[in-house]
């Protein structure tokens, strides 16, 4: 799914995950951590939804969300958003600069996962305000947790879960899936399609910083559990493990993305929906696959705690 796509949805979402920071090399990681003492994080910054974040952490007090494990924690949250509006572009406020922009009125389905990931973390760490929401939510969105440009995002979902793997903050885990097999399949359609991305369009030479970090990406071992055996592993899926619904559609690793929520002994998908517009739960995940004849399969990254 990508992050960001300008004119269709389809390259819009491709942005989501396909994380392009300015590409400070390969695995060069400079860890900026969220620093929720410090309060306000760094300029500029925009959040949306004070008197739902004043609920959520109601919630979280009244059913004591702090006691549970983060993936129990990031589900309740989800849980919660249901019926929240399906929103586009909701980060796409610039094309000069880029802001770390949390929205929690209206969400894509990568700002759901992102923004109950974050939510999940603050209550991890004993709470927080708007600001200290905003951090975490930068500290996983951007490219070794540092926002710099657009470049700095994590567009590409494989990028997503690999580079916050290196950040301590999932696990991937599809390898350990039963059925998982090699993700041979290329990722190119930023660079490739640079016309549906504004900001792409408005600074040509993000193109070929873009194109290196597909590079980068295309260059590592990565594995997916195609549909036909995502019944056989569903079984082995937590509460608030992040899914990234792999496409059919070229030069894109993964189309969709939400959450496991495991209702009755069933890992359910729980996401910000296209067709129905809003944050919903969903049937279970391998019959939610069937039902779209470009889904592929999955891929699985499991929310750590916070340290």
């Amino acid at each position: 799914m990508l992050r960001g796509m300008g004119k269709s949805r389809l390259a819009r979402r491709a942005f989501v995950v396909m994380g392009c920071r300015a590409l400070l090399g390969a695995g060069l990681l400079a860890v900026a951590r969220p620093n929720a003492a410090r309060g306000r994080p760094s300029d500029p910054n925009v959040f949306t939804g004070q008197d739902i974040l004043d609920r959520l952490l109601g919630l979280a007090r009244e059913r004591a969300w702090k006691d549970l494990a983060i993936g129990e924690r990031m589900g309740a949250i989800g849980m919660a958003l249901r019926r929240t509006p399906y929103a586009v572009d909701s980060l796409e406020l610039h094309e000069d600069r880029e802001v770390c922009s949390v929205n929690l009125g209206g969400m894509d389905c990568v700002t759901f996962y992102e923004n109950a990931l974050a939510l999940a973390r603050l209550l991890g760490r004993g709470g927080g305000d708007s600001h200290a929401l905003v951090a975490e939510v930068s500290f996983a969105r951007y490219r070794g947790g540092r926002l710099a440009d657009y470049a700095s995002r994590l567009h590409y979902t494989s990028d997503w879960f690999f580079d916050n793997e290196a950040k301590g903050v999932v696990r991937q885990i599809t390898r350990e899936l039963p059925g998982a097999v090699r993700f041979a399949k290329r990722v190119d359609y930023m660079s490739t399609h640079p016309e549906a991305y504004r900001q792409l369009r408005a600074n040509p030479d993000l193109v070929a910083r873009i194109a290196l970090i597909e590079a980068q990406i295309n260059s590592r071992e990565m594995a997916y559990v195609p549909r036909e055996r995502v019944a056989q592993a569903q079984s082995r899926l937590m509460t608030g493990d992040i899914i990234g619904i792999t496409t059919a559609r070229a030069g894109l690793d993964c189309a969709h993305t939400g959450l496991c929520y495991r209702h009755e002994g069933v890992s359910r998908f729980l996401h910000a929906s296209t067709t129905e517009k809003a944050v919903i739960l969903d049937q279970d995940l391998a019959t939610y696959l069937a039902s779209v004849p470009s889904h592929t399969g999955i891929m699985v990254a499991r929310p750590l705690e916070v340290t």
